[in-house]
């Protein structure tokens, strides 16, 4: 008798991957760290809004029924959109942590751009943000034009008194480990958001042999983007199945040495973002597009995932 190959995989899968999938994440993941966690000590984790096509008011009633504490988006120069935003997170009672970029390719227009959205971000916002996370700068502009992105956040933030950081992200100032440890080494003042699954594909690795540079960067971390990336990619099409467990792990592991660093400094919150964005980053079928996963089921899991992870309420 043929085999029928549908009903093996679902058999297998079932039977070997449910029982793999089964310990992975409630033996490990959402055990607590080696480190105590204080009863002061709290996590804001935000949702992102990348990939929906709901409105606003949606979007941020949704976030609150799951239990966010905020969401995180671009900065809106549109005064009505920035009505809109305002008057749903007033009524959901949402924090909110902004983003700002450029996408210019030349230098002068991308950080007068820059310049501009920081500016409004931190000055003209009605609910002052938690935080201010930066697409900032290009991987091809020079050393001392990515610069200037940085002063401009490390001004703005002191005039503020809001933690603006530069996420380590492709494409951007801080793309690769090697040229995030330059600037660190070469501006004290530099604070990351932590997307360290870029990195991962960046490098082709789960960044074993850049321990040095991985710790240093760590030390400089003010928010963390919760998304898992590995060798081949910067996500994971799902962070639940067995066969991702060491680079789960390995962003866990990440994860916590920026908590316990935090909790050392004598810090009170934690930011996380959970990211795991739609696709083209959540892989898709062939012809139909149709997700393999669902993302907003994934982002809810990452986030209840970190408050057991690292609250003791």
């Amino acid at each position: 008798m043929p085999l029928n190959r549908r009903k093996f995989l679902s058999a297998t899968t079932t039977a070997v991957g449910g029982a793999m999938l089964s310990s992975f994440t409630q033996d490990t993941l959402m055990n607590k760290p080696a480190f105590a966690i204080p009863q002061d000590f709290t996590l804001k984790i935000m949702a992102t809004n990348w990939g929906l096509t709901d409105s606003i008011d949606v979007f941020c009633e949704k976030a609150k029924a799951e239990g966010y504490d905020g969401i995180e988006m671009w900065w809106q120069g549109n005064k009505q959109k920035q009505d809109e935003l305002f008057s749903a997170l007033k009524k959901h009672q949402l924090e909110v942590g902004f983003l700002c970029g450029s996408h210019e390719s030349n230098f002068e227009k991308n950080l007068r751009g820059f310049q501009q959205q920081i500016t409004a971000a931190s000055t003209q916002s009605p609910q002052k943000p938690l935080y201010i996370n930066c697409h900032s700068g290009k991987d091809f502009f020079s050393f001392e034009q990515n610069k200037k992105f940085i002063e401009t956040t490390i001004e703005a933030s002191k005039k503020s008194g809001i933690p603006i950081s530069h996420e380590t992200h492709r494409s951007r100032i801080l793309f690769a480990a090697p040229i995030a440890r330059q600037f660190a080494e070469a501006i004290p003042g530099l604070r990351v958001t932590l997307d360290i699954s870029h990195w991962c594909n960046v490098h082709e690795s789960l960044l074993q042999d850049q321990e040095d540079t991985v710790n240093l960067i760590l030390q400089r971390v003010d928010h963390i983007h919760a998304r898992v990336g590995h060798p081949e990619g910067p996500q994971v099409n799902d962070p639940r199945a067995p066969e991702w467990e060491a680079a789960v792990k390995q962003h866990i592991e990440w994860w916590d040495k920026v908590i316990a660093l935090k909790i050392k400094q004598g810090a009170k919150h934690q930011t996380f973002l959970t990211e795991f964005g739609p696709p083209d980053y959540l892989p898709a079928l062939p012809y139909t597009r149709q997700p393999v996963a669902n993302q907003w089921e994934i982002n809810v899991y990452m986030m209840n995932l970190l408050r057991k992870r690292y609250s003791n309420k």
